[in-house]
């Protein structure tokens, strides 16, 4: 059997053991100091969960029973698809076309023209005036600046149909 060599010379001992000291103490100190960073979220986080978990839970299954209930969306990919399908042009075209069409509607919007889609209903453009609000949190009131915002108003085709 092989034997381990006897300890060091007391020469350099002590210079080792101070080093590992501090090392120990560095630790220490880190490893305290992290404890009770990790604790203090910790106790900070739980009363939060448990007061968030219900809702939460809640809020997923509803989100989950009403992606189930309702229909596929139906996109602008779509309706250039069928587009290209129906009128016999290449997928591109038919999203170009889509795309003039939207950038149309868009500028007439801009100038503040109302847009007629006979079938459909009614895109305008109307101006929300500054008004006070409050802040829900603080109860504090807050000025909002007015606004202009897309209106739309479906045609009664549209509605009977439905």
């Amino acid at each position: 059997m092989a034997r381990t060599p006897a300890k060091a010379p007391a020469k350099k001992t002590p210079a080792r053991k101070a080093v590992a000291k501090k090392t120990t103490a560095t630790r220490a100190s880190t490893t305290k100091a992290a404890a009770k960073k990790t604790a203090t979220k910790a106790v900070a986080k739980v009363p939060a969960k448990a007061r968030k978990a219900p809702n939460k839970t809640a809020v997923r299954k509803t989100t989950k029973s009403a992606a189930s209930n309702s229909s596929a969306i139906l996109t602008l990919r779509h309706i250039a698809e069928t587009i290209s399908d129906v009128h016999e042009l290449t997928k591109r075209q038919a999203n170009e076309i889509i795309g003039q069409v939207l950038e149309v509607i868009t500028k007439s919007l801009r100038k503040g023209d109302k847009v007629r889609l006979s079938g459909l209903g009614i895109l305008q453009v109307r101006k929300r005036p500054a008004r006070m609000a409050r802040n829900p949190r603080t109860g504090e009131p807050v000025k909002v600046k007015a606004s202009k915002k897309v209106a739309f108003r479906a045609a009664k085709e549209l509605k009977d149909s439905i």
